[in-house]
């Protein structure tokens, strides 16, 4: 069975915004299973200034710094 973006439904997402990229931290629940967290990184293309998709790779500590309240929120969602 193929991923079905309408059957997947974000209880909790916030974002961590730095100067060149941001870190998204969500809870999302596929076809009402059970809910899990999600982390993802998009960078500002610094030609169109429009943000784009990027592998989360490594964090920096000031990244974890802000990431980190974000989690324990979205723990409470799991």
């Amino acid at each position: 069975m193929a991923f079905d973006k309408s059957l997947d439904k974000e209880i909790f997402g916030e974002t961590a915004e730095f100067e060149m990229t941001r870190i998204r931290v969500a809870v999302f629940s596929y076809n009402s299973g059970q809910p899990k967290l999600q982390l993802s990184r998009e960078n500002r293309n610094q030609e169109s200034n429009e943000w784009v998709f990027s592998k989360l790779g490594r964090m920096n500590k000031d990244e974890v710094a802000a990431v980190l309240p974000l989690m324990e929120k979205a723990k409470g969602h799991l």
